[in-house]
């Protein structure tokens, strides 16, 4: 039987009215990547930013905002158990090491999970300590990269038991990503190496049969030595940049959870502290100017806890109730100048509040099972300007009055379910997602942005869930309402900014097939067609625009008043993946494992205007993977990118280029070679 747990009451997946994707620990421990590129490289309906490990903004079924890390809270929810990994810092990209599995919900998920999940939410479930078995596992490679350097990773993990009431589980590991970008003005080569050493620690206690007590703590560190972007118009793989754009990130989570599992009612309340800092170098020389340097600190401070009551579906009922409390506080510094002495500019301090409490019921009536939930959530929100050395004293009165605010949201779903034919299964959901304002930085002044909001109309289909049917997949079709789109655009002062843009739609398809031609070989196909629109431009941002003139292809509609500006960034238009599984025993305890897959991700557009208006994407990858498996040891050898691709998976490097003549290629073709020893 298949649990979606990211339900937050362990519902079957049969009973399940929503697109989820699920990726396996097996599949996340024998892929050729370590981190969230695991994920989105098996799921179509994940795209990316690619600044760099740590440095990414992740996007669910077309709801996308912006290519840099700043003030706006991300539109996907990231998750590790019952603990919220991020509020509105990127993707820690954590390394998938002893994983069971992970969950993508896809569609906006504010019942359950407040603010921050306009586009869903990505749950990885660690493998928990186990009081009955000692045991472990390690793990280690090598790589070549063509027209690169080399690389390697090692890591493992262990876990104790101690006597029959607890268990410590441990997970270290440590990766170099050996670098194969070219700068041609500091005659470096290969300067895009990224070093990423993280661990986790869990220690479980069983006072009673039915109580679980757990303490963990999550570490990791990246230090990226430059960036990882082209210049279009030099040979492939090269560029010119009088300055470095290394990059660090520090992220720390510590957490206490406690369950209790009842005959008929269950008690989860889980409490996370994080520490998340992300450290930025920009090259900003303009032509013909003095190399100069701009410097982003991103510090963040969060604070959550949830506790709740469930019941799973027996007896033609299951809800959910719950309280939480979050506090985020996210400090941006920002630095522009020369060189190795950049003057400090102006920097924003944003913190807010959140009250929650939330519920969710469903019943089952005569064959179809029919959702409904609710949650509030009553939001406090200060900010402060940080280094303000160059803005008026009527625009820090202005900062003043606007600092501090409270809002409340009201956040319905609704759901149905029915069997439609034998094995068929259909479903029409209902959802809304929010995310709170904030402050900006404007031309160097503060400014204010508001909260937007999105509505989601779903209807799909599910056909033959369990493991042992020869075909088996899904269709969703979801129509959405963005109103008050958050979006980063370059403000007159060349630098970046947030503002509310307008209003948009998105209509989302998506569809997934597993054909399982014979008990050792199954093939999987995956695609995604997102069609973006910003409907309608802001008054504010229309002002922008006449003041900058930096919106490309405004048109005017049908709309008294209105703009179509085009696609939302960062949304390929189609995306696909098809892959292919072999499993066969070889002989006595030997078995043979290969796998192999192509995806293909559409055309985007980076962000609005012609100076985030590059076009990215329109590219093939390619990967496959062998694995011998022997008693306790298992050997295997991986090619990513067999074609060796170009591409372009990122139309940016430095926002402070004046052209669209970056991008970011594919790493080159390269061979990992490793060995695992269970022990």
């Amino acid at each position: 039987m298949i649990v979606v747990t990211g339900s937050k009451r362990d519902v079957r997946l049969r009973d399940y009215a929503g697109s989820i994707e699920m990726v396996g620990g097996h599949d996340l421990a024998t892929s050729t990547e370590r981190g969230t590129d695991a994920i989105t490289t098996r799921l179509a309906t994940i795209s990316s930013t690619y600044l760099g490990a740590g440095r990414n903004k992740l996007f669910i079924r077309g709801v996308a905002d912006s290519s840099f890390t700043g003030p706006t809270q991300g539109t996907v929810g990231q998750y590790f158990g019952d603990l919220r990994l991020t509020y509105n810092a990127p993707d820690p990209d954590l390394q998938l090491y002893d994983v069971r599995s992970v969950e993508v919900l896809e569609g906006p998920q504010g019942t359950l999970y407040g603010a921050g999940s306009l586009g869903g939410i990505i749950r990885i479930v660690p493998n928990m300590p186990d009081p009955d078995a000692a045991g472990g596992m390690i793990s280690a490679s090598l790589s070549a990269t063509q027209h690169g350097a080399p690389g390697a990773d090692l890591g493992g993990w262990v876990n104790l038991p101690v006597e029959s009431r607890a268990a410590l589980r441990l997970v270290g590991y440590g990766i170099r990503e050996g670098g194969y970008i070219d700068d041609v003005i500091r005659q470096r080569r290969n300067i895009n190496r990224t070093d990423i050493v993280g661990g986790r620690a869990m220690l479980t206690l069983l006072p009673t049969p039915d109580w679980r007590v757990s303490f963990g703590t999550v570490l990791q560190s990246i230090d990226g030595r430059d960036s990882q972007y082209a210049d279009r118009g030099l040979a492939p793989l090269k560029r010119a940049s009088p300055t470095d754009g290394g990059f660090s990130a520090n992220y720390i989570m510590a957490s206490v959870v406690a369950e209790r599992r009842g005959s008929d009612v269950n008690f989860v309340s889980s409490t996370g502290w994080v520490r998340h800092r992300l450290a930025e170098r920009y090259d900003a020389t303009l032509p013909e100017g003095p190399a100069t340097s701009f410097l982003q600190d991103n510090h963040t401070a969060m604070f959550t806890s949830e506790s709740r009551l469930w019941r799973p579906l027996v007896d033609h009922i299951g809800w959910v109730v719950g309280v939480s409390y979050t506090h985020n506080s996210t400090r941006l510094n920002r630095s522009l100048g020369p060189a190795g002495a950049p003057l400090p500019t102006t920097g924003i301090t944003n913190r807010i509040s959140e009250f929650t409490g939330f519920a969710e019921i469903s019943t089952q009536w005569s064959d179809a099972t029919v959702t409904g939930g609710l949650r509030l959530t009553h939001s406090s929100l200060s900010g402060l300007a940080e280094d303000q050395t160059t803005s008026s004293p009527i625009s820090l009165a202005f900062a003043e009055n606007i600092a501090r605010r409270a809002e409340s949201n009201l956040l319905p779903s609704a759901s149905i379910l029915k069997p439609l034919m034998p094995g068929v299964r259909g479903y029409v959901r209902y959802e809304e997602g929010t995310r709170p304002g904030g402050l900006t930085i404007q031309s160097r002044q503060v400014e204010r942005f508001q909260s937007d909001h999105v509505r989601s109309l779903e209807a799909g289909l599910r056909f033959n869930e369990d493991t042992t049917s020869r075909i088996s997949g899904g269709v969703s079709l979801a129509y959405t309402r963005w109103s008050n789109i958050q979006a980063d655009y370059i403000d007159k002062g060349g630098l970046p900014s947030t503002a509310n843009i307008g209003d948009g739609r998105i209509i989302s398809l998506s569809n997934s097939l597993l054909f399982r031609a014979s008990r050792e070989l199954r093939f999987d196909l995956s695609s995604t067609y997102n069609d973006s629109r910003v409907t309608e431009a802001s008054p504010f941002f229309l002002q922008v625009i006449g003041q900058t003139g930096i919106l490309l292809n405004t048109v005017t509609t049908g709309y008294p008043g209105s703009a179509h500006l085009g696609r939302i960034p960062n949304v390929a238009r189609f995306s696909a993946r098809v892959g292919v599984h072999y499993d066969t025993h070889l002989r006595d305890d030997w078995d043979l494992s290969a796998e192999a897959w192509t995806r293909y991700v559409g055309k985007s557009r980076l962000g609005a205007g012609p100076i985030l208006g590059g076009a990215q994407g329109n590219y093939l990858e390619s990967n496959a993977k062998l694995r011998l498996i022997l008693p306790r040891v298992t050997v295997s050898i991986g090619i990513s990118n067999l074609f060796d691709t170009v591409g372009n998976r990122f139309a940016l490097g430095t926002p402070f280029a004046i052209s669209n003549d970056q991008i970011t290629p594919l790493r080159p073709r390269t061979i990992r070679i490793g060995v695992e020893r269970a022990f």
